[in-house]
């Protein structure tokens, strides 16, 4: 069974995936703090592909997408680094990232190489639902790859069925309509599109992100989803970490008070 397929069936609330951009703070880091997320509790690792232009992004990743390119960071490179990730890590292991890229290396060639080093999902925001089934669906399922699509408060419940119907994993719910970000609270407003999506009762489990940073969103988040996702406040957190030069002790303490 796939790892994502295993994880939601085995673990119904409060899961914690951690997103952060692979090549960051430094090139060879990205095994390391993957590594460092499993040991200290993360239930799925998202591992950015760093683009030159990640529109749905605050300036924290983008931050991070710059510097992880300006460190080399390729995805030939990161196949490179994943080819022996599954002899450290039995986690879910997903590729966040734009289409371009993957167009680029070649869509079967990047497919096949997911599988070969044990990739089990991918979140790609700008792939089109439309190009995804009539052009993707059949290769990435050929190569046990979980696909995520994204669904936010303007997301028509026509759509979301629609999302619902073809997607396999979990749905992605972007918490607000606004680019990523760590934000202090979830809003009233948040909530009731959280309370509206619930009473859809959805096949695909949910996780919640975009503004999810500590302990209290993330358990505020998980009343409402399956768990949630944290990107820009991890980002943050190793970059405070590389200044001091060490960056498992602070991944560790991080996931421990989210999850508390």
């Amino acid at each position: 069974m796939n790892r994502i397929d295993q994880l939601f069936k085995n673990k119904k609330k409060d899961i914690l995936s951690i997103y952060f951009t692979a090549g960051f703070p430094h090139l060879e880091d990205t095994l390391p703090v993957m590594k460092a997320l499993e040991s200290a509790g993360a239930d799925i690792i998202e591992v950015g592909v760093p683009y030159s232009d990640p529109i749905a992004d605050g300036p924290t990743i983008q931050d991070s997408n710059m510097v992880a390119l300006s460190n080399g960071m390729s995805l030939h490179k990161l196949f490179e680094q994943l080819a022996n990730m599954r002899e450290h890590l039995s986690l879910p292991v997903i590729l966040m990232g734009y289409l371009n890229p993957v167009v680029q290396y070649g869509v079967e060639k990047f497919c096949q190489k997911c599988k070969e080093v044990g990739v089990d999902g991918l979140i790609i925001p700008d792939l089109p639902m439309k190009q995804y089934i009539y052009e993707y669906k059949e290769l990435f399922d050929e190569y046990g790859l979980r696909n995520t699509f994204l669904i936010s408060p303007q997301t028509s419940e026509a759509r979301i069925r629609e999302i619902d119907q073809h997607s396999d994993g979990f749905i992605y719910m972007v918490s607000s309509a606004s680019i990523t970000g760590a934000k202090s609270g979830i809003s009233q407003e948040q909530v009731t599109y959280f309370e509206r999506i619930q009473r859809m009762e959805l096949s695909n489990p949910r996780l919640i992100g975009f503004g999810i940073s500590d302990h209290e969103t993330f358990s505020k988040a998980s009343q409402y989803a399956h768990g949630a996702i944290i990107g820009s406040a991890f980002i943050n957190i190793l970059k405070k970490a590389n200044e001091k030069g060490d960056l498992s002790p602070a991944i560790h303490s991080f996931i421990q008070k989210v999850k508390q």
